[in-house]
């Protein structure tokens, strides 16, 4: 499309824009019709990925005091580029243990409402890889993981009898500057798409269909304000792209998958993935200043792991707190108790729950059972028996959005709407053309006189 058929001259083109814009792989995940992101996705599964691999291989070879990285720019920089990033904030003697652990590198994007990072704490990430190798999987397919991910490359790395292997597909771009095509896939996990194409999509259907798809599980923590249904729609795609390798016999099958979300999502999660159980353990993040394990009452974590592996199989640290229950079959927090008239351990947030005989359910214990609600709420809640009528009329047998009043209000303004927009297309169109000054003063003197003769 650029005309650009070598590596060398992709670099003369991609490396100014990398300058002039400090935060293109930021911005990329969000605004797809910039120029950087045409370049970038244009050359993505060949071009870019053999630039960044290059490169990544000469900034390993030069010394200690020569490995720089830029803070501002988020990147890798060789001694060709100091001069481009010249006034930036820059780290030294990048070391080889600092390049195994990017995610202590790069800075956490932020966005709430777009692609906010959350780290695992190191307690929970350990916890999840002794689980998985306890477990018997070889091959993890880390979904929005980069720290799980970190930890298995370093673990295969430092340790001859690790067999255990990951691929981390993700939407922060930058860790391209750090892993193979084999390692990484730029991926977008709320449309299931891969932005190195079919090469990107290749690399995940072999991962997935190693060993027949024996021994592969996907750990995947997507972020806290995005869709679950969009969540639920890619995860299948990825469960379809994993059966393609089961056999005939074995087709009714499901990849094993740990899904990391909040406890009160646990409706959603089921509603499109019933087979799925809630378990006890509080994940806690490095960068979160409320999720946090250690901390009481409704201070503690509230994410928490959704597994459709059998709840038995899943053993929660004793010196944490956990104890196993054996009417559950499950391990669950020291403070749930087992309720005998639900016949569950049911508590969800940490916090020990109360039955309620009208509600027929344990409840939170800071809540309380309301006769004009008729069932279990905090105790200075707004009833619902008041919100109840419409606040326009009054009526006390509708709601505000079905009032015929407002209704016949809003739809007159919408048709007068809908004809003020017609007519502003048809002239911008030159379907009909705009009345010049004398028809203008004709019309209102032809309305003066019909108003003398009314």
């Amino acid at each position: 499309m650029l005309g650009l058929q070598h590596e060398k001259n992709l670099t003369e083109v991609v490396n100014p824009l990398y300058h002039t814009d400090r935060m293109w792989k930021v911005r990329c995940m969000v605004r797809p019709t910039s120029l950087v992101t045409m370049v970038i996705h244009a050359f993505t599964s060949e071009n870019m990925s053999f630039h960044t691999l290059i490169k990544y291989k000469k900034f390993v070879l030069l010394p200690l005091s020569k490995r720089k990285f830029c803070q501002e720019c988020q990147q890798l920089l060789l001694p060709a580029e100091w001069e481009n990033h010249f006034g930036h904030e820059v780290l030294t003697d990048i070391t080889n243990a600092q390049l195994k652990r990017p995610s202590q590198i790069l800075y956490p994007l932020e966005n709430k409402k777009t692609n906010a990072q959350y780290l695992f704490a190191d307690r929970s990430c350990q916890f999840l890889l002794d689980l998985i190798i306890a477990l018997g999987f070889r091959r993890v397919l880390s979904v929005g993981t980069p720290r799980l991910h970190e930890l298995i490359q370093i673990n295969g790395c430092e340790e001859q009898q690790f067999n255990v292997k990951s691929l981390l597909l993700d939407i922060d771009f930058r860790y391209s500057q750090f892993y193979t095509e084999e390692d990484f896939c730029h991926y977008n996990m709320f449309n299931h798409y891969f932005f190195g194409g079919k090469v990107a999509q290749e690399v995940c259907r072999k991962f997935l269909h190693e060993e027949k798809g024996e021994g592969v599980i996907m750990v995947t923590d997507p972020p806290f304000g995005g869709l679950v249904e969009a969540l639920a729609f890619s995860f299948k795609k990825l469960i379809a792209m994993w059966r393609e390798a089961q056999e005939e016999a074995h087709s009714s099958k499901e990849m094993p998958i740990f899904w990391i979300f909040p406890y009160f999502f646990e409706s959603r999660i089921l509603e499109f993935f019933p087979s799925f159980t809630m378990m006890d353990y509080q994940v806690d993040y490095d960068n979160h200043m409320l999720y946090k394990h250690g901390k009481t009452g409704r201070k503690q974590s509230p994410v928490r792991i959704f597994t459709n592996l059998s709840p038995s199989m899943i053993v929660l640290p004793i010196e944490e707190g956990y104890r196993f229950c054996s009417l559950c079959q499950r391990y669950v927090s020291s403070e749930n108790q087992h309720c005998e008239m639900c016949n569950s351990c049911t508590s969800k947030d940490g916090r020990q729950w109360r039955h309620c005989v009208l509600c027929q359910k344990c409840v939170k214990p800071s809540w309380v059972h309301c006769n004009t609600c008729n069932h279990c709420a905090l105790q200075d809640h707004v009833c619902e028996s008041v919100q109840v009528g419409c606040f326009i009329c009054g009526g006390a047998d509708h709601k505000r959005s079905t009032c015929p009043h407002f209704s016949m209000t809003r739809r007159a303004y919408q048709a007068d709407g809908k004809q003020r927009q017609m007519k502003n297309k048809k002239l911008k169109m030159g379907t009909i053309k705009k009345p010049s000054v004398k028809q203008r003063k004709m019309r209102v003197l032809k309305g003066k006189i019909k108003n003398k003769k009314e």
